[in-house]
């Protein structure tokens, strides 16, 4: 394993669970796993295409809105 790698999978520990797993699929995807990993529920499925049809409308959020939502988020 890479000292990258080693540094990305220590600060990895400090995530919540469901980053964690957000992540663990991402390098599954990466090192070539096939198989679908993540299977959307009719909510999700859903969501995503109401999603789709706000883009393809031109409904993104803000500037402000953005901002807001990553200042929740921010460490």
């Amino acid at each position: 394993m890479t000292e990258l790698l080693e540094i990305a999978i220590e600060r990895a520990r400090a995530l919540s669970p469901e980053m964690q797993d957000d992540l663990a699929q991402i390098l599954l995807r990466l090192a070539g796993q096939e198989e679908q990993i993540y299977q959307l529920t009719s909510e999700e499925e859903a969501d995503l295409i109401a999603a789709d049809d706000e883009i393809a409308r031109g409904a993104f959020a803000t500037d402000e809105e953005a901002r807001a939502v990553f200042a929740k988020h921010d460490r």
